[in-house]
């Protein structure tokens, strides 16, 4: 593989965290001009929303089979198609329906990009530098969710109707379009036991691929279960709604420096010890920010969120990394298993907010935390990431 090619499908890569960032944190910003359009109350809206992750939800799972049948490029174009379909749909929709199944079509096209996003980068790095470039390329996951709500409230502030929010997303999709342009993507699947002219021998996982996927599934419902109800939390403890939402932004600015900080410091530990400590870590930290004075939560929500940002990233390599060669079975299993995390948010914390408030759901994050600290913990006692590497290094 030449460098020029490498670079173009590290930046789609790249591209793809970058879309799924926009998509789903966008969600705050529109849902009340959105509601408004359609004449019906917010807590009506949001639901609507679920689409959205379900779409992601669904290709992400089904990705994992399409990869080594339909062509990675073949893929991208198709979407590019479904994107513009999806805007047209949401710019000229009217009816509640349309608008529904264009979010789950974006949804679709969002976990498509994302999961070719990361195997890209699991088959195109090798051990520890798999890990910071995975984490460099999550970044762009954060950093479109700081961007593209500024860019929203920009919009809506000068009455620019709420659609043209997501017009302007689908400008990072232009982007991935134009880079597979003469790009040359890896081949999977039958094609690619034809090129090489002999059988690929099947590899079992192991138990520590299931070790992963639930730390991947307890670590991404423990996250957004926590992010979702500081607000509420806070507020119940005299904040003011500005100061409650401060914390939220601080969380997902120390989270965004923390990956960029980690793609450097991981290349020099190994990557099974350095996420059990950081999940321990972070455990610890959610715990003192529970049982914090208001005064001292935006110190500890600080640190929670810088220590915090290499662990789903970790997993994921981890989990690449228990074969000798990255499996996109695999790799999206342990993805499907953190978005599974993502779609019960409300599912699991909802009644739990409902019955015993906000605190509690705080409370069943921090155990959710340190379910990922024990499962990361078991790991180093299976892991098969060490004796790869070193085959790896031998090569």
């Amino acid at each position: 593989m030449t460098n020029s090619n490498r670079i173009k499908l590290t930046w789609i890569s790249f591209f793809s965290y970058a879309l799924t960032g926009a998509l789903v944190i966008v969600t705050g910003m529109v849902m009340g001009n959105i509601a408004d359009y359609f004449h019906l109350p917010v807590s009506s809206m949001s639901n609507t929303f679920t689409f959205l992750n379900a779409g992601i939800l669904i290709s992400i799972f089904l990705n994992a089979w399409l990869m080594e049948i339909v062509p990675l490029k073949t893929q991208l174009r198709f979407g590019f198609l479904l994107m513009v379909l999806a805007v047209l749909g949401l710019m000229f929709g009217q009816s509640l329906t349309l608008f529904s199944l264009s979010m789950f079509v974006l949804g679709l096209v969002s976990g498509i990009t994302m999961s070719i996003g990361t195997f890209l980068i699991t088959h195109m790095y090798e051990g520890r530098q798999r890990g910071a470039r995975l984490l460099f390329t999550d970044s762009f996951f954060s950093m479109a969710g700081m961007i593209f709500p500024m860019l929203a409230a920009w919009l809506l502030a000068r009455t620019i109707e709420w659609y043209w929010v997501y017009a302007c997303i689908g400008l990072v999709y232009v982007a991935i379009f134009v880079l597979t342009l003469g790009c040359e993507f890896p081949v999977l699947g039958k094609q690619a036991k034809q090129d090489a002219d002999q059988p690929v021998v099947k590899e079992k996982w192991g138990i520590g691929v299931l070790f992963l996927s639930i730390a991947a599934l307890c670590y991404i419902l423990g996250q957004l279960g926590f992010i979702s109800w500081v607000p509420e939390y806070a507020k119940g403890l005299g904040m003011s709604l500005n100061d409650a939402g401060k914390l939220v932004s601080n969380f997902w600015m120390s989270y965004m420096f923390g990956m960029w900080a980690f793609s450097f410091i991981l290349r020099f530990f190994d990557l099974q010890r350095i996420l059990t400590v950081l999940a321990g870590m972070a455990a610890v930290l959610m715990y003192l920010f529970i049982h914090a004075s208001p005064e001292n939560m935006p110190w500890f929500i600080l640190t929670l969120g810088f220590f915090s940002s290499a662990i789903y990233t970790s997993i994921i390599t981890l989990g690449s990394l228990q074969t000798k060669v990255a499996s996109p079975k695999l790799v999206n299993f342990v993805l499907t298993c953190g978005t599974i995390g993502t779609m019960l948010t409300f599912v699991v914390t909802g009644p739990i907010v409902a019955h015993s408030g906000p605190q509690a759901a705080l409370v069943t994050a921090n155990s959710l935390y340190a379910v990922v600290f024990v499962m990361c913990f078991a790991l180093g006692f299976v892991t098969r990431h060490r004796q790869h590497n070193a085959a790896a290094s031998a090569h």
